[in-house]
Order: C-alpha cells, then sequence, then structure tokens
C-alpha cells in the first residue's frame, strides 16, 4: 500500500483559494471585476442584491474568472483587470462572449 506525501505547503494549496472574477450585466451591458475568496457564496450575494455596487445593475452573468492560489497575485490581477489597459485586454480575450450576450 501506497502512502501519500502531503506536506503542509500543499495543503495550504488546497486551502487557500483566491479568484478574481468578471460579471457581465444584462442592464447596463458593462463588466464588474471583482476578487473573492469562496466564488460561489459571493456570487450568490450578487444575485440576491447584497453587494451595495452591484444591486442596481442586475442581472448578472459569470462571464470569466480565474483562481489563485496566491492573494497577493489575485489581488494585482484584479487591480490590472481594473485598469484601462487591463480592462482593454480582457475585453479582446472575451469578445466572442461578449458579442453573444450584446
Amino acid at each position: 500500500m501506497e502512502t501519500l506525501d502531503v506536506s503542509v505547503a500543499s495543503i495550504a494549496t488546497i486551502i487557500n483559494k483566491f479568484y478574481v472574477y468578471v460579471l457581465f450585466s444584462y442592464k447596463d451591458k458593462g463588466l464588474y471585476i471583482g476578487y473573492t475568496t469562496d466564488l460561489k457564496k459571493r456570487l450568490i450575494a450578487h444575485v440576491k442584491g447584497q453587494v451595495t455596487s452591484t444591486r442596481l445593475r442586475r442581472p448578472f452573468k459569470l462571464i470569466h474568472y480565474e483562481y489563485f492560489i496566491s492573494k497577493v497575485d489575485a489581488k494585482a490581477r484584479e487591480k490590472f483587470l481594473k485598469s484601462g489597459f487591463g480592462r482593454k485586454q480582457l475585453k479582446q480575450a472575451l469578445k466572442r462572449t461578449l458579442l453573444k450576450e450584446n
């Protein structure tokens, strides 16, 4: 019988989950870029109108998300995607998705 060599670092990798996500608003046709440690819970909060910044922009569709094991990397990616160049790059990468939604 084989034993698994599970290190503390690999367990931390499983526990530490950081997401950057993009929502498409059907109401204003705009994007919302966010960060969370619990994507499912955060999406439910958006749908229920519990997020002040998106409450009036519902309904939404999750069109993209990225998973990170580093909080610093996730926050940096969120900041980049919210920048002018990052948002432009994101729209270019998702152009077929955005055409389908509009």
